[in-house]
């Protein structure tokens, strides 16, 4: 043991840094001009790059520059060589993270001391690092872990533990082809669901094949990697079609095989499972119970993540559809707040700045966005993207509800006729029956010359229509950002508001 230990001595004296490559997280930043470069990357993120360099060199000159550049290459790869020393017992983060890095650390290991020559603590190590990978069924670290150990029984002239250790290699290969060839269809599907409404409703007539295809590949392989590309796709199957209800009962029936063992424990992301059962309450009209779920799972994730944000969003949503509007501004705040906001794909930045406009409207008196933002973003947004169907229903119905407001009729009638056009050739399908019927409840306020009684009789078949129709799936539109039920409810408010005024205009000319 202190041969092996008084090698390993010897391998990082011989072969250490002279000065390491870390940061020094000790120094103040008043001394130490890489940490006062990492302190305004972290504490003052709206600084430009000149007033850094004022800051840190006291003038902006081309010596300061050229200075600072080699400052910014330098701090640069330090803070990426910390990427190996994150701290991963968080519970909040994906708790399989940790193991991860433990073999990843272990392979590093395993590889530097086999070719420095010391094959006790390699094959020690290595023996470790093979039963952490399988015992998590990370099969791609088991296979390499493997291919390390053959070498090592190799040059060690083991013969025994040559041959036990390739009988290990050959079934973590086989596990591994029948992995990659589902993870291949996995990730076709994901790559198809993010794109636009008209590429999911593409997916319908592949989707069925895709999971036969999963579902055999997963009853060959048995491993965890096997079962979540096959779960994960039958929760995409059930968005495309509409049926939330059996995507809140998957996640419950996961989560029981969970609880008895029937899957890692550890590799198991319970906070997926958490999101799609908010989502699916959502989505299937069940809003005040996902609203409390939401609540409750909210303390799962941690506010460094993407996943923070996507569940922030649902829980937002969650609360529009629950009337907690109050309860919904406060949630959007805290994402605008996040420092990762800015991180998220543009059109995620897009979607919550669509909803915070939505908020604006119903609740204008509490919103912090401006008045003029507001009129700009209503004015110049008529196309919200370039994918039909989507958010585009979303904006085209706030900006006909905004003219309503304004008593803008050449703007009401304008955007009538958009919605008009809009509905042929882009909601034909069964699954936008809702947002077809709405439309038509919009149409109404106007055939009825704007009375809110008239308006509300003459709704009452549609409105009734609408409630009944079932949601729609993926496939075929985005979320209402507002139930429509609560826009109509809206709708007849402004319309009361516009018949009050004007009689009122009406008595003072009398």
């Amino acid at each position: 043991m202190m041969e092996g230990l008084n090698n390993l001595a010897r391998i990082v004296t011989d072969r250490r840094q002279k000065v390491l490559p870390l940061l020094d997280f000790t120094a103040k930043p008043s001394a130490n001009k890489e940490m006062a470069l990492l302190n305004f990357l972290v504490e003052e993120q709206s600084k430009s790059q000149q007033q850094v360099i004022k800051a840190l060199y006291g003038k902006t000159d081309a010596t300061s520059k050229t200075a600072f550049r080699k400052l910014k290459s330098r701090v640069q790869q330090k803070m990426l060589n910390h990427l190996f020393f994150l701290d991963e017992s968080d519970p909040r983060h994906e708790l399989s993270r940790r193991y991860e890095q433990q073999c990843l650390n272990l392979y590093y290991q395993v590889s530097t001391l086999y070719r420095e020559g010391e094959y006790y603590n390699a094959e020690r190590l290595g023996r470790k690092a093979l039963r952490l990978a399988e015992s998590m069924e990370f099969t791609h670290y088991a296979l390499l872990c493997g291919q390390l150990l053959r070498g090592i029984y190799a040059d060690m002239q083991q013969p025994a533990k040559f041959r036990s250790n390739n009988k290990k290699l050959a079934a973590n290969w086989q596990r591994l082809v029948l992995e990659e060839e589902a993870g291949a269809i996995f990730w076709e599907v994901k790559a198809m669901m993010a794109y636009t409404v008209r590429a999911r409703r593409g997916m319908l007539g592949k989707i069925e094949v895709y999971l036969n295809q999963l579902e055999e590949l997963h009853k060959q392989a048995r491993t965890f990697n096997t079962f979540f590309y096959f779960y994960r796709t039958q929760i995409a199957r059930e968005e495309l079609i509409g049926n939330y209800d059996r995507i809140i009962g998957l996640t419950a029936e996961t989560v029981k095989a969970w609880g008895e063992g029937k899957l890692n424990r550890i590799r198991f992301d319970k906070r997926f499972n958490n999101y799609m059962s908010v989502y699916a309450h959502l989505r299937s009209r069940q809003a005040k119970k996902g609203f409390k779920l939401a609540e409750e799972y909210a303390k799962d994730f941690h506010y460094s993540s993407n996943n923070w944000l996507y569940f922030l969003e649902i829980y937002t949503l969650l609360a529009m559809h629950s009337g907690q509007y109050g309860q919904a501004q406060e949630l959007l705040q805290t994402a605008r707040k996040s420092l990762y906001f800015a991180k998220q794909r543009h059109a995620a930045q897009e979607r919550w700045n669509l909803y915070e406009v939505y908020l604006q409207f119903i609740r204008p008196e509490a919103s912090p966005l401006r008045i003029r933002s507001f009129n700009t973003f209503i004015q110049t947004v008529p196309t919200h993207s370039r994918d039909k169907q989507g958010y585009n229903v979303a904006v085209l119905i706030l900006q006909f509800l905004y003219y309503l407001r304004q008593h803008d009729l050449d703007g009401v009638l304008l955007r009538l006729e958009s919605l008009r056009k809009y509905q042929q050739r882009h909601l034909r399908e069964a699954g936008a029956l809702r947002s077809q019927l709405f439309f038509r409840l919009l149409a109404i306020t106007v055939k009825s010359d704007f009375d809110p009684v008239e308006s509300q009789r003459a709704a009452e078949p549609l409105l009734k229509r609408m409630q009944a129709a079932p949601p729609p799936g993926e496939a075929f539109s985005e979320i209402e950002i507002v139930p429509y039920e609560d826009l109509w409810s809206l709708t007849l408010e402004i319309l009361r508001a516009t018949a009050a005024q004007l009689l009122e205009e009406n008595r003072h000319l009398v």
